[in-house]
């Protein structure tokens, strides 16, 4: 007999507005408690100094967190020039110095040079697994860790202040995978100073915004009640920019099943009025009933859609 998972079937996300100081595993944990889920999960950490949006998936929204986790991010941030940090932010060890401070012009002059697809290397103190452990042990450890550079993409950045010569503010729009200390230490270098984050707040990941967010000291304070599950939001707010598709009858319970459903000239045609081009192969849909209720995420290939998650919302 299958043991039953505890807590409650609850589906949805819960946006956050992190506060500084806790990480985001332990406010995974506390919203997985309000909400009494079985399951819960985020879409991209957060640092314990980092505020802003943390986007928590629970129960069957966790199945669409690599969506949230691939969109677009924008954080808005403060550099702290002369200074180097082991960890490249404000809680590090200092682990250098320099007396250059750049001027605004300078700083402008930098930009393009840390705008588009660039190559970084991740700081030493970060969540990424080298052999299974994560980078942020091996390096508490004492462990000298060496990361593989990789391409991440700034679609803008810009220099939003400059109060004195020690700081600048900073906003970025970045893809996935972009770490914005490893962006302030490597603008620093080419500054000709030394350089680390001292405040950081993302303002949006995808469709989620801080505008929206609830802060996490409000929704504590709301309790296990009908006010905090007005702050549940639906599976799909994660699936911006794919295009939907409602499925009914038989079609619904062939996907649910984990089958195929042949794409009859009436689904074709709902589908070429969401995507333009003649080419559909390939194309990532999300099916859910007339009624809103998700079915799958499913794949177009062949004239079928087949389905590669399904959702399941049972009672546990």
């Amino acid at each position: 007999m299958a043991r039953r998972r505890k807590g409650t079937p609850v589906h949805g996300w819960v946006v956050i507005d992190k506060p500084k100081g806790v990480t985001s595993t332990q406010v995974v944990g506390i919203v997985r408690r309000i909400f009494d889920a079985q399951k819960a999960g985020h879409a991209g950490t957060l640092d314990p100094m980092a505020t802003g949006v943390l986007a928590i998936a629970l129960g069957e929204a966790t199945k669409t967190v690599p969506y949230a986790m691939d969109a677009q991010k924008i954080y808005r941030f403060t550099a702290t020039w002369g200074e180097s940090r082991d960890t490249d932010d404000a809680e590090g060890a200092v682990t250098g110095t320099s007396p250059v401070r750049p001027t605004r012009e300078q700083i402008e002059a930098a930009l393009p040079a840390f705008t588009g697809p660039i190559i970084q290397v991740p700081p030493a103190y970060s969540a990424i697994k080298v052999q299974g452990e994560r980078a942020y042990d091996l390096a508490r450890e004492g462990e000298e860790v060496v990361l593989e550079p990789r391409t991440v993409e700034i679609f803008e950045s810009r220099l939003l202040a400059q109060p004195d010569a020690d700081h600048a503010e900073f906003e970025i729009l970045c893809g996935k995978g972009t770490y914005v200390r490893a962006w302030v230490r490597d603008m620093a270098r080419a500054l000709g100073t030394l350089g680390h984050v001292s405040q950081l707040r993302r303002t949006r990941i995808g469709g989620f915004s801080a505008e929206t967010a609830i802060p996490l000291e409000k929704l504590q304070a709301l309790g296990h009640g009908p006010a905090a599950f007005e702050h549940l939001r639906p599976i799909s707010t994660a699936l911006d920019g794919i295009p939907a598709l409602a499925v009914t009858g038989p079609d619904a319970v062939r996907l649910k099943s984990g089958n195929s459903v042949l794409v009859r000239a009436n689904i074709f045609a709902r589908l070429t009025e969401c995507v333009s081009g003649d080419d559909l192969q390939g194309l990532t849909v999300f099916c859910s009933t007339p009624e809103g209720e998700p079915v799958a995420l499913a794949e177009l290939e062949q004239g079928e859609l087949r389905p590669f998650r399904v959702f399941n919302f049972g009672t546990g």
